[in-house]
C-alpha cells in the first residue's frame, strides 16, 4: 500500500522480477550479422505496491503476512500490536480524507479565517471574499450584493480560498441561494449507513444571475467546496484555482481515550445526478495556484486597501525635468522599483479570473 509502512517490506510482481536483462551476450564464434535481433516487445508498466496488493487473494494476503512474521529480522516489529498499528495506518491512508486520528487539542485549534472583503474591481467586477461561511458574513454578503446591484457590473467573483473548514451545509445552501434559481435542487447530504438523505433546494429568487466566477485553493473544504460545486452545477459558475480537499462530508468523532479521537466520515454531499465531491474534490475549470505564504501575505495586506493593488499594475514613474535637475532617474532608482510588498506580490489566481471575465464580456458584447 502507499502508506508510510512501519516495516521495510517490498512486494513485487513475479512478472516484473523475471524480466530478462536488456543486455545480451552473443554466442562464441558468432558475428554481429549472424546474431538474431530480438523482436520488439512492449515493456510492462511498473505496478505500484498498492496495485499489486489489490490483486492478492485472501490466501496470498495471509501467506504474505505469515511469512513476514516468521522471517523478518526484527520480530518485535511484526508482533500483533505492530500489525494492528500498520493496519490502522494503512486504512487511514487508503480512506483519506474520510478518516483521521487526531487529538482534542488539535480539534479546538481554530483556523484563522481571512477578513471579510468586498470591493469593485476596475469599476466592472464585484469581488467578495466571505472569509468564513457564518451567519454574520452572510449578512455582510447580502449587503455587498445589494451594493453591486446599483452598478453596471459584468460579473461577480466569489473567493473561497483560505476558508476554515466547516460542515454547516445548511449555511452553504443559504449562500448558494443568492445565485441559484428558485426551485433548483442544490445538493443532498447522504448518510448511507442509516439510509438518510437531506435534500437542500433553493427557495428564493437569485439576487445575482449574471457571470459568476468562484476561486478555490487546495484547502477549500467542507461547506465551501459544496458551495463551489453547486454554483457550477446550478449557476454555470466558472471555477478558477486549485482542486479542493474533497472533504464535503460530515464527520463523527469517536473518543479513543487520553485525548485522542478517531474522526470518521459518516455522510457526504452529492450533487443532483449523484456526482460526488468526496474524496477527489472539485476540480477547477482553469487551474491556478499561489504559494500558501504568498496568499496569506496578500490576504493580510488586502484588509486595509483591498485586492485591486494585487491585480492591476500601476504605471511606473518616468524620467522628467525635475528628475534631471535633481540628478535622479526614477526609472532605475531601486527605491522606486522596490515600492513595498504590494508591488512585489501578485494574486495570479485573481488575475486569471479577471482576465476570464474580460474575455467573456468582450465576446458577449462584440458585434455579431
Amino acid at each position: 500500500m502507499k502508506a508510510r509502512l512501519l516495516i521495510p517490506l517490498l512486494i513485487t510482481s513475479s512478472a516484473l522480477a523475471q524480466q530478462p536483462s536488456p543486455t545480451s551476450t552473443a554466442a562464441p564464434g558468432s558475428t554481429p550479422a549472424s546474431t538474431a535481433s530480438p523482436s520488439p516487445t512492449a515493456t510492462p508498466a511498473a505496478l505500484s505496491t498498492e496495485e499489486i496488493i489489490n490483486t492478492l487473494s485472501d490466501q496470498q494476503l495471509g501467506q504474505a503476512i505469515q511469512s513476514l512474521r516468521g522471517t523478518f529480522l526484527d520480530p518485535a516489529r511484526t508482533d500483533d500490536k505492530e500489525l494492528r498499528r500498520a493496519t490502522l495506518e494503512g486504512l487511514i491512508d487508503r480512506l483519506s480524507p474520510g478518516v483521521l486520528v487526531t487529538t482534542e487539542a488539535a480539534t479546538k485549534q481554530a483556523t484563522q479565517a481571512p477578513a471579510f472583503l468586498a470591493e469593485i474591481l476596475d469599476s466592472r467586477i464585484g469581488y467578495v471574499r466571505p472569509g468564513a461561511l457564518t451567519r454574520e458574513t452572510l449578512t455582510q454578503f447580502d449587503a455587498a450584493l445589494t451594493s453591486f446591484q446599483a452598478k453596471p457590473l459584468q460579473a461577480v467573483i466569489l473567493d473561497l480560498r483560505g476558508e476554515p473548514r466547516s460542515a454547516d451545509f445548511e449555511l452553504a445552501a443559504d449562500f448558494a441561494r443568492r445565485f441559484c434559481a428558485k426551485g433548483k435542487v442544490l445538493f443532498s447530504v447522504q448518510k448511507p449507513s442509516a439510509k438518510q438523505e437531506r435534500i437542500l433546494t433553493s427557495n428564493q429568487d437569485p439576487v445575482f444571475s449574471d457571470l459568476l466566477v468562484v476561486l478555490t485553493d487546495k484547502n477549500t473544504a467542507g461547506a465551501a467546496e459544496a458551495l463551489a460545486a453547486t454554483l457550477r452545477a446550478n449557476s454555470n459558475a466558472m471555477i478558477v484555482g486549485a482542486t479542493t480537499r474533497g472533504e464535503a462530508v460530515e464527520f463523527s468523532d469517536i473518543p479513543l481515550g487520553d485525548g485522542k479521537i478517531l474522526r470518521v466520515a459518516v455522510a457526504e454531499v452529492t450533487l443532483p445526478g449523484g456526482a460526488a465531491i468526496f474524496p477527489n474534490g472539485v476540480k477547477p475549470d482553469i487551474a491556478a495556484a499561489l504559494p500558501p505564504e504568498t496568499q496569506a501575505r496578500i490576504f493580510a495586506l488586502a484588509k486595509e486597501k483591498g485586492v485591486s493593488q494585487f491585480v492591476f499594475e500601476t504605471e511606473r514613474p518616468h524620467m522628467n525635468e525635475a528628475a534631471l535637475v535633481a540628478n535622479t532617474n526614477p526609472e532605475i532608482d531601486p527605491a522606486v522599483l522596490r515600492r513595498g510588498d504590494r508591488d512585489t506580490l501578485w494574486d495570479t489566481v485573481l488575475q486569471r479570473a479577471v482576465d476570464l471575465v474580460t474575455a467573456i464580456s468582450f465576446y458577449n458584447t462584440r458585434p455579431r
